[in-house]
């Protein structure tokens, strides 16, 4: 990761930031070290989406590879993770590439929030910040595993167009495919650069 430069932001130098979630201190921020075993805990409170996503459940090296997983033509120095931290807990991940599929996109690869932080309205503040810190971002593309109802309403109401499922291929990004790994829905947000 290039230094200084986190989320989408492509201009402005900007480490951590809060949210505005009324009632709740919510913090933005880089992975440090000591967020392993948090993500490890995140990893396995969110079961119902890695087995929606990868027919099996979260793996103790899913962590690990997030540092390292990449869609096929991105840019390491592209890679950028998120935490978000509510009231001092890690509550959920952001894990997406710069320029990726194309200069001025972003591609989201995961965005992940623990099950007790859903419905709260962290999601939406979440992606709303990012979208605000996304200077010269003209495209964003995500994926959703079919039938995730809360996933694909949750891009929709961000305005996010689906696409059809797409079927099941043998690798994603630089990692081979589970044997249980199905398809994904695709999604675009077009946005206007001022």
């Amino acid at each position: 990761m290039r230094p200084g430069l986190t989320a989408v932001n492509v201009g402005r130098v900007v480490d951590a930031w809060m949210i505005d979630v009324p009632g709740e201190r919510v913090l933005v921020r880089e992975p440090r070290p000591a967020d392993e075993v948090p993500l490890l805990d995140l990893f396995e409170a969110c079961e119902d989406w890695f087995v929606a996503a990868t027919g099996l459940p979260s793996g103790p090296g899913d962590v690990q590879s997030l540092f390292y997983g990449l869609p096929e033509g991105a840019d390491p120095d592209d890679k950028v993770l998120l935490v978000l931290e509510r009231d001092g807990v890690v509550s959920g991940l952001v894990d997406a590439v710069r320029d990726h599929p194309a200069p001025g996109a972003v591609s989201v690869g995961l965005f992940l929030l623990a099950p007790w932080a859903r419905g709260r309205g962290l999601g939406r503040a979440l992606a709303e910040s990012l979208l605000a810190h996304a200077e010269g971002v003209s495209l964003v593309t995500a994926s959703v595993p079919p039938g995730w109802r809360s996933g694909e309403c949750f891009l929709e109401h961000l305005g996010f167009t689906l696409g059809a499922a797409v079927p099941r291929t043998a690798e994603v990004g630089n990692r081979r495919a589970g044997p249980r790994e199905g398809g994904v829905r695709r999604a675009e947000l077009r946005l206007t650069t001022g």
